[in-house]
């Protein structure tokens, strides 16, 4: 609770900044011409984004020859999408919450493990995607920065990265051991230079690399297949880009398509890159000053901006809340497939 205090108190320290700089004769000016009818649909439009991120984590558990239904799957990922914003662990929380759940439900937890990571890496190469288009339509209004150049440099090496474990994962168990566990004695000798206690486990790096292996074998299509799971995600940015279009027309903001795909990409690379959860208290500083360059009125640009962050992030976070409490009270039995 003391976290979520300081998101809250964060959020809200961030919109009062952004205000106080603002004319606020020009921000009542927008916020009159406020359309609740845009506000409802875009809250809809992210509900849907529920449902297709589902289906992303479906069409990777099918490649591992793991089935679930899309409500479940759309429960846990929401409530794992809490959990990594209450305890931020770049990701490790939400695949440990599904990980749990495997076992719960009669599933190899090595391949929802690997279900879970590929989702990940899966997710970042679509945002990779829609992200060369807005950094197209940046080059050619002249608007590119180095700030955009580093953060989605930053990005593609994280991708690589993840992609080279998961692939000496199922190349080799030892190897990916034998280097995970090398990263885990050279971060122990950094952090015992401040504490005494060993930070990583060595063994538990080894029983990761286990998993991602056994997980990896169960592959049961041919690696091409990962396209569908890409155009999945590739889907959900599009859903999260009309949440933005609606957010525009709800305050009746003139734009353009090259407007709504820069905006939404600086705004989204920087929420992955962000150190806070979800990018909170960054992209609401950042986003204004981005649509601002992109020809937005700065007051306009920080009531979008707010209302964006408003259904993209509060509206799944409260969501994400009631699944994670309701997760093992809905009378669900576990299942006892395990293929």
């Amino acid at each position: 609770m003391k976290k979520l205090f300081l998101v809250v108190i964060l959020f809200l320290g961030i919109a009062v900044v952004a205000i106080s700089f603002s004319e606020l004769e020009t921000i009542m000016q927008t916020l009159q011409k406020a359309h609740l009818t845009f506000f409802i649909l875009a809250i809809l439009v992210q509900l849907i984004w529920f449902v297709t991120t589902a289906r992303m984590y479906q069409s990777i558990f099918h490649l591992l020859g793991v089935h679930e239904s899309v409500q479940t799957l759309a429960r846990i990922s929401t409530a794992a999408n809490f959990i990594n914003v209450v305890a931020p662990t770049a990701g490790v929380g939400g695949i440990a919450l599904f990980a749990s759940e495997a076992r719960r439900r009669g599933h190899p937890p090595g391949k929802v493990t690997v279900a879970a990571a590929l989702f990940l890496l899966l997710d970042q190469a679509a945002f990779l995607v829609v992200l060369s288009l807005g950094l197209m339509v940046l080059v050619r209004r002249n608007d590119l920065q180095a700030g955009e150049i580093s953060a989605s440099l930053f990005l593609l090496g994280t991708a690589v990265t993840y992609a080279f474990v998961l692939y000496l994962g199922y190349r080799s168990e030892e190897k990916l051991g034998n280097l995970l566990g090398k990263i885990a004695r050279d971060i122990n000798r950094v952090v015992k230079l401040f504490r005494k206690e060993d930070y990583l486990s060595e063994v538990r790096a080894h029983e990761f690399a286990h998993e991602v292996s056994e997980g990896l074998a169960g592959l049961t299509e041919k690696p091409s297949s990962l396209v569908r799971p890409i155009l999945w995600g590739i889907l959900d940015k599009g859903l999260l880009m009309l949440v933005l279009v609606f957010s525009f027309l709800s305050f009746e903001v003139p734009f353009s398509a090259g407007t709504i795909i820069a905006g939404f990409s600086i705004a989204y690379l920087f929420l992955i890159v962000s150190p806070t959860p979800s990018g909170i208290g960054i992209v609401e500083g950042l986003m204004p000053i981005a649509l601002t360059s992109l020809n937005v009125n700065w007051s306009q640009a920080v009531v979008i901006t707010l209302t964006y962050r408003t259904v993209t992030f509060w509206v799944p976070f409260g969501i994400g809340a009631w699944a994670f409490r309701t997760l093992h009270t809905l009378g669900e039995e576990p299942s006892a497939s395990s293929a």
